[in-house]
């Protein structure tokens, strides 16, 4: 249901939540600790910081941090610089014609998931993810 670089903003958006308060992350430490590959990680934390999403700071002490608390930030926040809310909803079968009123032979179950999707996206902060996975091994 998400791009692969959807994964890895939230996989990013994750590290920085676990480190939120520490100060910032460099992208080189968290593309070790995420194993996303470096450069890819530069560009996805680069277009979370022009959304706003995240801080950038430069300088020797620089690096990347949240720019609000993670019982804020939305995951729906995170993938939105990704792909635009209108081609989430778009048919599962690619048909431009489907809609509600043309509907393919996959349209209502495809909504079904589409608006779960929507909604987990929507009510689950980074918070939550971290309260639900710390007891696991932390990728970051």
């Amino acid at each position: 249901m998400v791009s692969r670089t959807e994964e890895y903003a939230l996989r990013a958006a994750v590290c920085l939540a676990r480190r939120y308060g520490e100060g910032t992350v460099r992208a080189r430490d968290m593309a070790q600790d995420t194993g996303i590959p470096a450069n890819y990680l530069s560009k996805i934390l680069h277009q979370l910081a022009r959304a706003g999403v995240v801080v950038s700071e430069r300088g020797r002490a620089g690096g990347f941090t949240l720019a609000a608390p993670p019982s804020t930030v939305v995951l729906a926040t995170v993938v939105a610089p990704f792909e635009p809310q209108v081609q989430r909803t778009r048919c599962l079968l690619g048909l431009p014609q489907c809609s509600d009123s043309n509907p393919c032979g996959a349209h209502e179950r495809w909504r079904t998931i589409k608006e779960a999707t929507l909604e987990f996206l929507n009510d689950t902060t980074l918070a939550d993810v971290i309260d639900s996975s710390d007891a696991r091994a932390s990728d970051c």
